[in-house]
């Protein structure tokens, strides 16, 4: 009778999963480790190819389907595909957790549709992780899930982070996800806001991420008046072009 292999030891590193956004990849992602979180282990995987229609149908590396823009809490949803989505990214999970990384040293963060991508995901997780991070994204199904969100789930941390001069994904969104998270679900989740960002990624929102997974976070500011970044902070941004994806440096 063959012995079964012994559990894999624990890891005492960090794991950041990042999802990029609407016709992006993994790899050309790669560059916001630099930014925040050193010493954690990143992995940047790359969408299922699919058609989009919200493009016309073109096909691009692509979570689920979008069906128009701007995207707001109103937005048409396809659930089923979304959820297909979710499944892989617990496989990712699964997988990470197996090899020993403690659920709590798990980290989903996305942007855009990615940042979707990641907070359905972690609300539909069966375990308590160590955060996620939306950066400007939205919730991508609607108010009936919440009965599927366990008591472990809703324990997850959440900071959405979001630009007043997002027009994709308008700050409503974040709004009302963040309503949602907080008034439906009970759960922790800070609304990070920028007067002066768009639908972008810049660096001090990923170091101010970083702060906020140490614990260092500064609240909720839902009304952040004209503060639009932070002093001292590098102001080189990686910018979408639709919205989604194809980041260039600017």
């Amino acid at each position: 009778m063959e012995e079964e292999p012994p559990p894999a030891e624990p890891r005492s590193q960090r794991f950041v999963l990042w999802l990029h956004g609407l016709g992006d990849s993994g790899r050309a992602n790669e560059p916001v480790a630099g930014y925040a979180f050193a010493g954690a282990r990143w992995a940047f995987p790359t969408a299922p190819t699919a058609p989009v229609t919200c493009n016309r149908g073109m096909l691009m590396p692509s979570w689920f389907d979008i069906h128009d823009t701007p995207i707001t809490s109103k937005s048409a949803r396809d659930e089923a595909d979304v959820l297909r989505a979710v499944e892989r990214v617990h496989a990712m999970i699964d997988q990470e957790i197996s090899a020993g990384t403690r659920p709590e040293d798990v980290f989903i963060f996305g942007l855009s549709q990615g940042g979707a991508l990641s907070i359905a995901s972690v609300l539909l997780y069966p375990k308590t992780l160590g955060g996620c991070a939306v950066f400007s994204g939205f919730l991508p199904f609607g108010a009936s899930f919440a009965s599927r969100v366990t008591a472990e789930a809703k324990k997850t941390p959440v900071l959405w982070v979001h630009g007043r001069a997002d027009f994709l994904v308008p700050i409503e969104a974040g709004k009302d996800g963040t309503k949602f998270l907080r008034g439906r679900l009970g759960m922790r989740c800070e609304l990070k806001v920028y007067d002066g960002l768009g639908h972008e990624l810049a660096p001090y929102e990923l170091q101010y991420c970083e702060q906020w997974a140490a614990g260092g976070g500064g609240g909720s500011n839902d009304d952040p008046g004209t503060r639009s970044v932070d002093r001292g902070v590098p102001r080189t941004r990686r910018s979408c072009s639709c919205g989604f994806g194809f980041f260039s440096r600017s």
